[in-house]
C-alpha cells in the first residue's frame, strides 16, 4: 500500500509498520470499498467500516481521523493499482509504441471498473473531492502527470506542457465516456466503451503525432 503519505501529507494518522497492522489497514480499505458500492459516500460511516472490517472503532481511529481519510487512502490505492498494472504491461515488451500504450491505459481503466470493488463508485476520488489525491492539483491532473511520466520513460516523449495538457484532456474525455458506459450497463456498454477508445486514441494521435 503506497497510500501512506501523499504530496499533502497523506491520509494516515500512523503508518503501519508491522505486517499485522498493514493487514488491518487493508481490511479497512477493502471494507470501505465494499460499502461505497453498496451505499455510496454519503451513507458511509467510520462505524460501518470498522464493523465490516472486523476491527474495533478505536483501532480504526489509530490510523484514520475520519471517513474522508479512509476514502482518500482508498483513492490513492486505486491510483497505485492502476499505474502498477499499466507499468507492468509497458515493461512486458508487448507494447512497442505510445498509441498501443494509450489503448492499454484505457483498457486497464475499464478493467478496474469491472473487477475492483469500490472503483466504479470512487475511481480516483472525484465523488468526494476534486482534490482528494493532492490539495494543490485536481485528481485528473495527478493522473495525467503520472501518465506523462510513463510516456517519457518508455517512449522518450518530452515532458512538456503540451504533453501534460493533451493527456489531461484525454483523461477527462475517457473518464466521462467510461462513466456513461457503466451507467448504461453494469459491465460497461460495449458501444460506448469502443467510442471511448476511439475518441481518446484519435485525440492523442492528432495532438501528439
Amino acid at each position: 500500500m503506497a497510500a501512506q503519505a501523499g504530496p499533502s501529507g497523506g491520509p494516515l494518522r500512523r503508518v503501519p509498520v508491522q505486517d499485522r497492522s498493514l493487514a488491518r489497514v487493508n481490511r479497512m480499505l477493502d471494507a470501505c470499498a465494499a460499502l461505497l458500492d453498496e451505499a455510496g459516500y454519503e451513507a458511509l460511516t467510520t462505524t460501518l467500516v470498522a464493523d465490516r472490517a472486523g476491527v474495533a472503532i478505536g483501532s480504526l481511529y489509530q490510523f484514520f481521523p475520519d471517513k474522508r481519510a479512509i476514502v482518500q487512502a482508498l483513492a490513492m490505492r486505486n491510483l497505485e493499482a492502476y499505474l502498477t498494472r499499466l507499468q507492468a504491461r509497458l515493461g512486458s515488451g508487448a507494447i512497442s509504441d505510445w498509441p498501443q500504450a494509450v489503448e492499454a491505459a484505457v483498457d486497464e481503466f475499464i478493467d478496474l471498473h469491472r473487477t475492483t470493488p469500490g472503483f466504479r463508485t470512487l475511481r480516483f476520488g472525484d465523488v468526494v473531492d476534486r482534490h482528494l489525491l493532492d490539495e494543490d492539483r485536481d485528481n485528473d491532473t495527478v493522473l495525467a502527470e503520472e501518465l506523462g511520466l510513463l510516456m517519457t520513460r518508455y517512449f522518450g516523449m518530452p515532458d512538456s506542457p503540451e504533453l501534460r495538457l493533451a493527456l489531461l484532456i484525454a483523461v477527462e474525455l475517457g473518464d466521462a465516456l467510461v462513466k456513461l458506459a457503466f451507467r448504461r450497463d453494469p459491465q460497461g456498454d460495449p458501444g460506448i466503451l469502443a467510442e471511448a477508445r476511439r475518441v481518446v486514441s484519435g485525440y492523442l494521435a492528432h495532438k501528439l503525432a
